[in-house]
């Protein structure tokens, strides 16, 4: 079900000095208040705890953040609109498709087909929902320089769309830091709901911080960073009904160096516990992979 977007100026009861910084702060409508931490909504309007905790209060009562039986749960569950990937196997390993208000991640090593596969859903998402698509844009976050304007329209084109169409649909962004990246996925709600964004690719999640936070005593400051980043994607998914895809890197495993898999994905827990499903893709003989399941809810291994 899609919400009703309301405008924080539709708010009656509260003064209009808190919309006014509210505004200024980039608070457009009340759901990126709703995803927006207390803490950090004080930080970015100068407005006091009390404040604070009064508007999430209100906000999120509006949006009807309540409680559902498990049932009401598993029932939203099996009637939400799934992604196809454009693989009839692919779609079978992921029960139907890439799941709305989630967080998918694509694991793997350089050149196993990550980025192609991202390129791949940014034409599939914009098919009709009786397509398997989700009958919206792309918000596309690259922080590797990935991103082929080129085989978006090779594939829009190989599957008889309209190759500008498909182009015009996709909001593109280039991540040069992690302070850029972060950035842009804290400012996403404005995009996403001018836009009527229904899939997030960040591709790769990982990458920036790996080479910025170097070094054991930079590892708390890096999971605490990529921990809160993560996490605002995950809210996003939630609030605005759309999926989410991450990439991710490999990295050795010296646990595994006699037995077991030699590499294993970066970022630890933090990235492991956030994403809904992951999926390691490896390569095989005559240009085919492997994609396995390696975690998630319910989905086999």
């Amino acid at each position: 079900m899609e919400l009703e977007q309301i405008l924080i100026t539709d708010l009656k009861e509260v003064e209009s000095t808190i919309v006014s910084k509210l505004g200024e702060a980039g608070f457009i409508s009340i759901e990126s208040i709703a995803i927006t931490p207390m803490n950090e909504l004080m930080e970015k309007t100068g407005i006091s705890n009390e404040t604070a905790a009064k508007l999430l209060h209100k906000v999120r009562d509006i949006i009807g953040l309540e409680y559902i039986t498990a049932l009401e749960f598993y029932k939203k569950k099996q009637n939400a609109q799934r992604l196809t990937t454009g693989s009839n196997n692919l779609d079978r390993l992921l029960g139907g498709g890439i799941e709305m208000r989630a967080i998918t991640e694509f694991i793997g090593e350089f050149g196993a087909g990550k980025s192609q596969i991202c390129m791949q859903l940014c034409v599939t998402s914009q098919k009709p929902l009786e397509q398997g698509g989700l009958g919206g844009k792309v918000l596309f976050i690259d922080t590797e320089g990935t991103f082929s304007p080129q085989r978006i329209h090779d594939i829009a084109e190989a599957r008889d769309l309209e190759p500008r169409k498909i182009l015009e649909n996709i909001i593109y962004v280039r991540c040069y830091n992690s302070d850029h990246q972060i950035f842009i996925v804290n400012k996403a709600a404005k995009v996403i709901e001018a836009e009527k964004i229904k899939l997030i690719v960040v591709d790769s999640i990982i990458g920036h911080f790996r080479g910025e936070y170097v070094g054991k005593e930079m590892l708390i400051k890096r999971q605490q960073l990529l921990n809160q980043h993560i996490h605002r994607l995950l809210r996003l998914a939630e609030l605005y009904n759309c999926s989410v895809v991450i990439t991710n890197q490999i990295q050795s495993n010296p646990s595994a160096f006699v037995f077991g898999d030699p590499n294993r994905p970066a970022g630890g827990n933090v990235v492991a516990h956030a994403s809904t499903h992951r999926l390691y893709i490896r390569k095989s003989k005559k240009n085919i992979r492997v994609i396995q399941v390696i975690d998630s809810p319910y989905l086999p291994e």
